[in-house]
């Protein structure tokens, strides 16, 4: 009795071991073995639950705010500094120097206000729709400008200084920036003649010897 009580004790002991070794995973085992070999990128939090373990936190970093551009306009606290700080010393556009010589024989002894003020009358021309669109030929339209000579502009003494500042104020104008008080001007004569067609347009300024007209 004894001894086929402990046979049956060691063919129970023997039956264990091989289930605990020999025996297939259950499926639950199986899908828990499956989730982690995926990548930890592709887990959602819930499968990470599911097969017992909690990845990391890691924190998401913003990208660092961009700082607004600061390039800008030269700055200046007067239309004088601001023709002092324009590049002059290399030639200008074929374009913009028509400008340059317009404010030169135009108005090269006015204060710098009033040979900004032709120079913007020339611009406004050319992008006015009513004149050619080119500063050129709105400088050398025929009738326009008295020191036109046949379509042909006179040449200037590129070595004096009220040349050095036609090209700066050219430049200013080009590029809008300073505030003229004739700056939506179209149109302008000098103070000793009276034409017949201003009596029609809308006056915006008298700038020492000249008058503007929108």
């Amino acid at each position: 009795m004894i001894r086929t009580t402990v046979r049956g004790a060691l063919a129970a002991a023997a039956m264990l071991f091989v289930t605990l070794f020999s025996a297939e995973p259950s499926s639950a085992s199986a899908q828990d073995v499956a989730t982690l070999a995926q990548s930890p990128a592709t887990l959602t939090g819930r499968a990470w639950i599911a097969a017992g373990t909690i990845p990391a936190v890691q924190p998401t970093l913003s990208p660092p705010p961009v700082a607004p551009s600061t390039a800008s306009a030269p700055h200046a606290a007067s239309l004088q500094q601001l023709v002092g700080d324009m590049p002059v010393e290399s030639d200008l556009a074929a374009d913009l120097k028509c400008v340059a010589q317009a404010v030169y024989f135009e108005a090269r002894g006015e204060p710098l206000d009033g040979q900004l003020a032709i120079a913007e009358v020339i611009i406004n021309r050319a992008t006015s729709g009513r004149y050619p669109s080119d500063y050129c030929a709105v400088v050398t339209q025929r009738a326009q400008f008295s020191f036109v000579r046949r379509g042909r502009i006179p040449a200037v003494d590129a070595a004096s200084t009220a040349w050095r500042r036609a090209k700066a104020v050219a430049q200013i104008a080009q590029q809008d920036l300073w505030e003229s008080t004739a700056n939506d001007a179209l149109y302008f004569h000098a103070t000793y003649v009276r034409p017949g067609w201003a009596r029609q347009k809308q006056q915006l300024a008298q700038i020492d010897t000249h008058v503007f007209y929108r």
